[in-house]
């Protein structure tokens, strides 16, 4: 690595570093988006400013489409944050207010138009100019009370929002200066979202022009993610639910669902794109010059930078890397894993694949503890519930039927080494999801339901918040969504603490193994990390649930 950047110690120092970077200015337009935003998240946004500068207006737009876009709560769909775009306006206008016009000129209109329509309304001047009438009276037949308002290039700027009052004005009035064009196309936009909409009449149910300005971008967005192997929130859900009522005791294994063969057919077509754009003439493409060389060189500086200081993680090299501490929990993943490694590298391409698809799915759709799940922490999630998976694969779905006396869910003694070459993680996936629903969850919903008809509390208030808890739960656990009734479980922190938080992390859209479980199984009492978990990865983890959940009613009773 260039020594010149060296090792930081904080978000400032490292700013610093980058700033002081050779070829600045041809590094950062070859950054990739995802990049540059960890960066913004890692340093804040408003420290970015002169780095932000740089970018290209196509690495702008990506970034845009990651950081303008905030769910109201983990796992729901994303929704535009007109605050966030207020303050990239007011960061790129400090940094230059000539540069922040000429990269929104280049950007998408219908992007800045719904972005400004949700902090200004803009009419024509013509509307609102004063005339004189026959009489020499002077008549004004509308007029914008707010007193913040802007005259530039024939329209009239009034603000919904008083705050980047600023920085709007003052990037529109160089747009009307420099970039004529652009400046009408945005204003023009923003004229048709500032009407008060049409006469009710009770006939229809239409967006508004703003709703339907903001939905088209939402859905421009969703297209572009999409192209580039996103999976939206809607999705996600969508697989994970259906995910959860995989019968195992069918006698064949389901097929893959839509869902999935939709991506992976788009994601074919992505790749089939990408090598003809890349099929271009060696003589376009051979740049053999000491600029690009030494631009080379210093874009991978910075990257190595990035890697050092952690704002962009290393790539996982294919899963097999772990710890020795985790390699005993994630056997049976591991071992098959490596053995498509050494005999079948296109089937471990596609497993890898399918592993990112299934951590993306998690990223988009799944929370655990009450809270999205860390991108760190989806990789080691995807493995915990396929190697669960494959733990519990049914074996009747190896043989093909249900072998006579044997069980319709016993899972196979010893799944073959090549069944990752003939099988996909996806479906693994779906097994392992459905042993969390069905063994986990919902067998801990019941039992705790089972328990709370024998708890018996002297104090009144507590006896009562048993009852509700007790009526909601079985409310819940018949729609099979028993952590529905998880705020109501509060009442069990005060019988037993540590049962409170394992049985939190049970009854859960994610189960998960919280470490108050292994302490109350141990007896032990030392003090506990309330938020130390372990994701479910096998049997012997399930075996350790039911075991707790048997010992429970002791606990609430102690």
């Amino acid at each position: 690595m260039n020594t010149a950047l060296g090792n930081t110690r904080s978000p400032g120092r490292l700013l610093d570093r980058l700033l002081a970077a050779p070829h600045l200015a041809h590094v950062v337009p070859k950054l990739q988006p995802e990049a540059l935003h960890r960066l913004i998240q890692h340093c804040g946004l408003e420290d970015c400013g002169q780095l932000m500068a740089l970018a290209t207006p196509d690495q702008l737009a990506r970034v845009f489409d990651l950081d303008l876009w905030r769910p109201a709560a983990p796992s729901l769909d994303e929704r535009f944050d007109a605050d966030r775009f207020g303050l990239w306006l007011e960061v790129m206008v400090e940094a230059d207010v000539s540069s922040a016009a000429t990269t929104v000129a280049a950007m998408d209109a219908d992007l800045v138009s719904a972005g400004l329509g949700q902090h200004v309304r803009v009419v024509d001047y013509a509307a609102i100019a004063p005339y004189i009438k026959l009489d020499g009276e002077v008549f004004t037949n509308f007029t914008i009370d707010d007193p913040l308002r802007h005259e530039v290039g024939g329209y009239v700027i009034s603000a919904r929002r008083r705050s980047f009052w600023d920085a709007i004005t003052a990037v529109l009035t160089e747009l009307a200066e420099v970039h004529n064009h652009s400046f009408n196309q945005i204003m023009r936009r923003c004229r048709r979202q500032s009407n008060a909409g049409s006469e009710i009449d009770g006939l229809d149910d239409l967006l508004t022009t703003d709703a339907q300005s903001m939905f088209d971008v939402a859905l421009e967005r969703e297209v572009r993610r999409d192209m580039q192997g996103y999976v939206t929130p809607a999705q996600a859900r969508a697989f994970l639910q259906t995910s959860r009522r995989i019968d195992r005791r069918h006698d064949a294994m389901p097929p893959r669902d839509p869902l999935t063969t939709a991506y992976f057919r788009d994601a074919e077509a992505r790749t089939a794109m990408e090598s003809a754009a890349s099929a271009e003439p060696q003589s376009a493409r051979h740049v053999d010059s000491a600029a690009s060389q030494a631009t080379s060189e210093a874009v991978t500086a910075i990257v190595d930078l990035l890697y050092e200081e952690g704002v962009i993680p290393r790539a996982p090299r294919a899963l097999l890397e772990a710890a020795e501490t985790s390699a005993p929990l994630l056997a049976c993943i591991r071992a098959r894993l490596q053995f498509a490694h050494d005999r079948d590298p296109d089937a471990y391409a596609t497993r890898n694949a399918e592993l990112a698809y299934l951590a993306n799915v998690l990223l988009a759709g799944a929370t655990v503890q009450s809270r999205a799940i860390a991108e760190e922490e989806s990789a080691n999630a995807v493995m915990a519930v396929c190697n669960l998976g494959l733990e519990s694969w049914p074996a009747h779905w190896l043989s093909g039927h249900v072998r006579a006396g044997q069980a319709a869910t016993k899972a196979a003694a010893d799944l073959p080494e090549d069944f990752l070459i003939r099988h996909d993680l996806v479906r693994v996936f779906q097994v392992g999801w459905t042993v969390l629903h069905e063994d986990i969850c919902m067998y801990s919903a019941d039992k705790l339901l089972s328990i709370l008809t024998s708890v018996r509390c002297h104090d009144r208030d507590v006896q009562f918040a048993l009852e509700t808890l007790r009526v909601r739960l079985m409310k819940h656990l018949r729609a099979g969504s028993p952590w529905d009734a998880r705020d109501a479980l509060d009442v069990i922190a005060i019988l037993d603490t540590p049962a409170w938080a394992a049985l939190l992390g049970l009854i859960d859209p994610f189960p998960t193994r919280h470490a108050a479980l292994g302490a109350s199984l141990a007896g032990t009492a030392h003090r506990i990390d309330a938020h130390a978990f372990d994701f479910i990865s096998g049997n012997r983890h399930v075996q350790q649930v039911h075991d707790f959940m048997r010992l429970l009613p002791a606990l609430l009773s102690g």
